[in-house]
């Protein structure tokens, strides 16, 4: 695409409309190479369309094509890298599209460059820490966040499977799962885990007064869970090591906040370093190792 078709296509899509003559004489070419250029950007899958009359001249659709980045070449290899670090990120919002993108993008590279990052993938590679559970509706809650919109879905919590309406605040990764903080009617806000989530709907309604997701992070009267104190024996801190939730540590010792849908996963995690660790603190996360451990050692009772 030469630098004037390029020109255009930026120009296009200010949302503003413009007649063929203002282009011409904008770009000082004659209308019928204007002419061509759109037909050009039309051919490359543009959406242009042109409004006849007084007031008519040419405009773009909405949901248009954006213009192609022009990267220098570690521009290049370092969008590679990302796009393949993404790869590893179960269920990113719009993941459907990121193959699709990654051959678009690498189709349009120099064929030097292709081949320097076809030698690249055999020279680093992204293992994730942990195995993610599956959480196919980071599109709609992303979209949901972003529209302030209402979101209706079913959810696997402690007490079994419930519906819930709520707007989403947004959403992030956290140690291979994607959470949504989300505010109730009354102005309750509640914290939910994607892969518990099951038949997500958006819904017409808006919230008006709904916070962002930096804006609940950075308030400080967001809802905190148990505050906990966990200490490692030098074992324990030799395999906590690889245990991206207890990584961590200082002195031995694991001091954070564990909210209380999440106690019992963590005590199940806890279980599985034995002696090597012990609960100081909450009263609660003790009671679920414990009633844990005296199901365990059931097992083995004649």
């Amino acid at each position: 695409m030469n630098r004037r078709r390029l020109a255009i296509m930026r120009l296009l899509n200010s949302r503003k409309k413009y007649t063929a003559r203002e282009l011409a004489q904008r770009f000082e070419v004659s209308i019928r190479t204007i002419q061509r250029d759109l037909t050009a950007l039309q051919e490359l899958g543009m959406p242009v369309y042109t409004e006849v009359g007084a007031h008519g001249g040419y405009q773009v659709l909405q949901n248009g094509i954006l213009p192609p980045l022009q990267l220098r070449l570690q521009e290049a290899y370092g969008i590679y890298l990302m796009m393949e670090w993404l790869e590893k990120i179960q269920d990113m919002p719009y993941g459907s599209i990121r193959e699709a993108l990654s051959e678009y993008y690498a189709h349009d590279l120099p064929s030097e460059v292709q081949d320097r990052i076809d030698r690249t993938k055999e020279h680093i590679m992204f293992i994730p820490s942990v195995k993610a559970r599956p959480a196919p509706y980071t599109t709609e809650v992303l979209n949901a966040a972003i529209d302030r919109r209402k979101l209706k879905f079913t959810y696997a919590g402690r007490t079994g499977r419930k519906q819930h309406e709520v707007f989403p605040l947004g959403l992030y990764y956290d140690h291979g799962f994607w959470y949504m903080p989300a505010q109730k009617d009354d102005g309750k806000t509640l914290l939910f885990r994607l892969d518990r989530m099951d038949a997500a709907e958006m819904l017409e309604e808006r919230g008006g007064a709904v916070p962002s997701l930096k804006e609940w992070f950075h308030r400080k009267e967001r809802p905190q869970g148990h505050a906990a104190v966990i200490v490692f024996t030098d074992i324990g801190q030799r395999l906590a090591e690889n245990d991206p939730i207890f990584a961590d540590l200082k002195e031995g010792v694991w001091r954070g906040e564990i909210p209380e849908s999440e106690l019992a996963y963590t005590a199940r995690r806890l279980l599985s370093y034995g002696p090597e660790v012990k609960v100081l603190e909450p009263d609660p996360l003790k009671e679920h190792v414990r009633l844990l451990l005296i199901q365990s050692l059931k097992q083995y009772e004649e």
